[in-house]
């Protein structure tokens, strides 16, 4: 082994040097001015998207293939997750645009010359309502966005498992193949 890659700290470092593809990572984004939600950002390997250019010359173009074969579930997957990330920021843009009118209705009831603890009393009566209205919405919202959710994670589960068993069969087809 080199000897730079020996340290621990250095090995998952210069590992991630020797692909030749880019690492996909996600990311998030500044949050929405209203739904106050951070929107996701995900990366994926697009064929947009130009690879480094690595000091590795290869016989054959990196664009030519698939950097690893795709599960049939990965792209449900994906579009499953940005269909949960819509729900969920449809929903709090929808619940906090009717709170924020809500609020300022609640305001205007009072009189010009009422005082801060006036205020201070409206907006209270004015919060315990909207929890005692919103309740049934919220927990409708919390129990939709749960089921999906819970469906995520098992797409998510089985794409795992497709790149697991794809690696394990690389693996057991070059044993086979070496011995």
């Amino acid at each position: 082994m080199l000897p730079l890659l020996q340290s621990p700290t250095l090995r998952p470092l210069c590992a991630r040097c020797l692909h030749s593809t880019r690492p996909i990572c996600d990311r998030v984004g500044p949050p929405h001015p209203i739904s106050n939600m951070r929107p996701m950002i995900y990366d994926e390997n697009n064929s947009d998207t130009p690879a480094p250019t690595s000091s590795v010359n290869h016989p054959y173009s990196l664009h030519e293939f698939d950097p690893e074969p795709t599960s049939p579930y990965k792209l449900q997957w994906k579009l499953q997750r940005q269909q949960l990330d819509e729900f969920h920021h449809s929903f709090w843009l929808e619940s906090n645009t009717r709170f924020e009118r809500g609020k300022e209705e609640a305001l205007a009831r009072l009189p010009a010359a009422s005082t801060a603890l006036d205020k201070e009393r409206a907006l209270s009566e004015f919060y315990r309502q909207w929890l005692e209205r919103e309740h049934p919405h919220t927990d409708a919202y919390t129990d939709e966005w749960r089921q999906r959710n819970a469906a995520s994670l098992i797409l998510a589960a089985r794409v795992a498992y497709s790149k697991f068993s794809l690696r394990f069969s690389d693996i057991t087809a070059h044993k086979k193949n070496n011995a």
